[in-house]
């Protein structure tokens, strides 16, 4: 007996201590927040959450999203793969019918994190598409403004726990998307019977309300984490995407009026006091130390913020960079990203790595010992060597990729954007300027130019040629970086124009 209670006590020791080497993982998305709105670069609503996260780990000064906008960011996120080598070749998931993003089998960090013996949950807005069941004889009848209507909200869908996650708690996409319900795993915690529209109608649980998500998303976070905590020899991951700032711009009426710059900056702070809530859980149950944190935002401040007024107030939402979402310029893109890990992370140091959001696969699998499969993670570069030395780059290009399926690529100071204009919401737009006569590619010196104002392309045609072809082998190896070959999910689509003045680009 006396054995056994000491081969016990040994096993218990050896799985604490494989525990401690694992850290938990906790991923900070936003929506639609950029760079300068955070307070402690430029932004003028207060954000002390995410300030404490910077003061305490490391900044990206030179991160960026894989995609402008919302679903493709999300996809490269989780599964270290460029946006556009999936069937969503531009533009987001907008109705119910659009069916997951993720193919069945397709390795995300939850998936892998969960072989490593992960607990892993994802709590707020998906947005990868959900695999409803549909009522086959549904007729729309009189009343029923919008979409969601026709989903059999008694069965079970397809939804993140197909994907790795053992819980979810959440919405389908974004606050202006129906159906408007919250979803419990594989089912909706209540069928969409009434209508209600946040910013677009649609079917929505009677009780659902847009203002009330960001306190739904903290509270399950929050108990989430004091679950966690009773299971300490099993780390976690929680993935939690926010659905702020994105429009409809509802703080609730707890946080209606406590910024200066109003009703957005009022939602800038209450999205900071979500971040806050999961930090103070942590601190409650001493999980602090032996927990990496990332923060980071989808894409750039979006237009419907109303950045012009915004800038009167002296807050600038993208910093000084060109664009905004949607746009292939870096406002479209680089957006903030902050990690936390005590102990390994240098508290307020910063790197300037050419870091992209696909790179958190391979970091969690670098970080947990994991060799990842041929097709895994075939855009993923890991930055855990840059968390122990911020002077460590490990990457020198990223490809960029705009709402309209417009492609940039970077290589160290140099950015090609392979359109002429941004490909986006900003002007020029595209259809004014592939009408125009503007250069049909565009090359900025991110170093000179941080503010991309001028095109240097008929200076530099090699650095063009060299770019282009750079691209041309990311696309047809499908991936960038070492391993063997993959393919693409259907032919990357470029303009005629394009493939004439580049046929390499041809596949």
């Amino acid at each position: 007996m006396k054995l056994f209670h000491t081969l016990t006590a040994l096993a218990l020791c050896n799985l604490a201590s494989l525990a401690a080497e694992r850290p938990n993982i906790i991923f900070i998305l936003a929506d639609d927040m950029g760079i300068g709105d955070v307070s402690h670069t430029t932004g003028k609503a207060a954000t002390p959450a995410i300030d404490r996260l910077a003061a305490e780990g490391m900044r990206f000064t030179d991160a960026h999203t894989s995609s402008a906008v919302c679903t493709p960011t999300r996809y490269s996120v989780l599964t270290g793969r460029y946006n556009w080598r999936t069937r969503l070749k531009k533009s987001v998931f907008f109705k119910p019918q659009d069916k997951p993003l993720i193919k069945e089998g397709e390795t995300t960090v939850a998936s892998m994190l969960k072989e490593k013996g992960y607990h892993t949950a994802c709590i707020g807005k998906w947005h990868l598409g959900i695999g409803w069941q549909f009522q086959k004889d549904y007729k729309k009848e009189k009343g029923h403004k919008g979409m969601g209507w026709d989903v059999d909200y008694s069965k079970p869908a397809v939804t993140p726990t197909s994907h790795g996650f053992d819980y979810f708690y959440g919405i389908q996409a974004s606050l202006d998307m129906a159906p408007y319900v919250y979803i419990k795993n594989e089912k909706a915690v209540k069928p969409g019977t009434v209508v209600k529209a946040f910013h677009r109608p649609g079917a929505a649980a009677d009780d659902f309300e847009a203002n009330q998500c960001l306190k739904v998303w903290a509270e399950q976070s929050v108990q989430y984490i004091d679950e966690r905590a009773q299971e300490k020899d099993k780390p976690f991951f929680l993935y939690l995407p926010l659905t702020s700032p994105h429009t409809p711009i509802v703080p609730s009426k707890d946080w209606q009026g406590k910024s200066d710059i109003g009703k957005y900056g009022d939602f800038l702070m209450e999205t900071d006091w979500v971040v806050g809530q999961v930090l103070q859980a942590l601190d409650k149950h001493q999980l602090t130390d032996n927990t990496l944190v990332v923060f980071s935002t989808d894409n750039g401040c979006s237009p419907a913020a109303g950045i012009p007024n915004l800038e009167k107030k002296g807050h600038k939402p993208n910093g000084d960079l060109r664009g905004h979402k949607a746009d292939i310029y870096e406002g479209g893109h680089r957006v903030p990203f902050i990690v936390r890990w005590p102990g390994k992370v240098k508290p307020g140091s910063e790197t300037s790595r050419l870091t992209c959001q696909t790179d958190f696969l391979a970091t969690c699998a670098q970080i947990n010992g994991v060799e990842l499969k041929a097709d895994a993670g075939v855009d993923s570069i890991s930055f855990l060597e840059t968390l122990k030395d911020g002077s460590k780059a490990e990457r020198s290009a990223i490809v960029s990729h705009s709402i309209n399926g417009s492609f940039a690529i970077r290589q160290g100071d140099w950015k090609l954007c392979l359109c002429p204009g941004s490909g986006g919401w900003s002007a020029p737009k595209p259809a004014q300027a592939w009408k125009g006569d503007l250069p049909i590619v565009q090359l900025f010196n991110l170093k000179e130019d941080p503010a991309e104002k001028k095109n240097l392309q008929s200076a530099h045609p090699e650095k063009v040629k060299e770019l282009v072809e750079l691209l041309a082998q990311y696309i047809k190896e499908g991936r960038s970086t070492e391993g063997a070959k993959q393919a693409n999910d259907g032919a990357i689509p470029f303009r005629k124009e394009l493939l004439e003045a580049y046929p390499v680009l041809n596949q």
